[in-house]
């Protein structure tokens, strides 16, 4: 088994302090590997990952990534040590080309424009459909596009752990296919991923481990192959 990258330990978490969404939970991300957090809405899927990055303050318990805790860091400070997190909601700037989306996720070196052009490249390699569009404004691409600018910008910091909240809303099924193989091109190439989906059947079969959330504590949890049956293994959604 796979070191773990990221683990939340016994984390309790609200947006009030005496208000808990989520109640000791434990989610356990390993090395190269996709792991999903699955379950009804409002049980607080989303919530475990704005904790991990810092977004919310943990009422209880410890965000450790690579052994070492991150908990006390600003979510800027966690781009500087690996982590990446894709909101639910797009966050490309529409009237801006997709290239000048993707240097934005440079700031930390933007000094450095070789390095700079070095990812760009990358980028471009990894998601072929942007090179011809780079100097298009990303608003006037289509929905998977956008979000191969907005998954591209955020690797252009090159993180070793991505957070990764429903990325197909709003997507049609032909789109979602589309970021669902992104993703795993993503942790084929050794990127750690925690993702986040109502998506199930898509979910699993992308995912290497699965944790199965019910009024914000932890109900299953397995290798996706044990997921098989989702009547019965989603009969809390």
């Amino acid at each position: 088994m796979s070191e773990p990258v990221l683990e939340l330990r016994d984390l309790s978490v609200g947006y009030y302090r005496d208000l808990n969404i989520l109640s000791d939970l434990h989610i356990t991300a390993r090395r190269g590997q996709i792991t999903t957090i699955l379950g009804a809405n409002g049980v607080g899927k989303s919530t475990a990952l704005k904790a991990a990055f810092g977004f919310l303050a943990p009422n209880k318990g410890d965000v450790v990534l690579n052994g070492r805790s991150i908990i006390d860091l600003p979510p800027h400070r966690k781009i500087d040590v690996g982590l990446a997190y894709i909101p639910q909601q797009p966050g490309v700037f529409k009237d801006m080309t997709v290239e000048e989306n993707l240097e934005l996720g440079a700031w930390t070196f933007r000094r450095d424009r070789a390095q700079i052009r070095r990812k760009i490249e990358a980028n471009y390699a990894r998601f072929p459909a942007l090179r011809d569009k780079r100097r298009q404004a990303t608003g006037e691409l289509s929905g998977g596009q956008q979000r191969m600018v907005e998954i591209g910008r955020t690797l252009m910091s090159d993180p070793k752990m991505l957070l990764v909240d429903e990325p197909t809303a709003g997507l049609s099924k032909m789109l979602a296919e589309e970021v669902y193989e992104m993703l795993t091109d993503l942790r084929d190439d050794g990127l750690t991923i925690l993702l986040v989906d109502q998506e199930i059947r898509q979910a699993l079969k992308i995912a290497d481990h699965v944790y199965v959330l019910e009024l914000g504590r932890n109900k299953f949890e397995g290798p996706a192959r044990d997921f098989t049956d989702l009547e019965k293994a989603f009969w809390v959604a």
